[in-house]
């Protein structure tokens, strides 16, 4: 089971992908586009070109997870990110808006007390 915690990185891809790709072509997607790592724990978040289906990838571990949300109707009116860029991240609590078909950035959330940052490198 795919469990979504603050803790988690988030990245969307902003650009519509080809949903006919499986696990193999979305995880090029994230190396190529996104510049990440597929096998890092982040949850990726893909949308459908026409805009009615979104899919999320996610390895845990053991194994890649490849989650499909298809609307009953009507699209996914709002996606994250700006024309240009390959990737926009979302923090936990907009995901599961942006899962409801909603608008992350409208939503009034308490804020982050602590950021989680990255662990640094040295």
């Amino acid at each position: 089971m795919i469990q979504v915690t603050p803790q988690m990185r988030i990245l969307v891809a902003v650009e519509p992908q080809d949903f006919r790709r499986g696990i193999d072509g979305l995880s090029r997607i994230c190396r190529e586009v996104l510049a990440s790592d597929p096998l890092s724990g982040t949850i990726f978040v893909f949308r459908s070109r026409r805009g009615t289906a979104i899919r999320l990838l996610c390895y845990d571990g053991q194994g890649m997870w490849l989650a499909h949300k298809r609307l009953s109707e009507g699209k996914f009116r709002y996606w994250p990110g700006r024309k240009g860029a390959a990737g926009h991240e979302l923090l936990a609590h907009q995901l599961q808006v942006l899962l409801a078909a909603g608008d992350p950035d409208a939503t009034r959330a308490a804020p982050l007390w602590r950021p989680i940052a990255q662990a640094a490198t040295t």
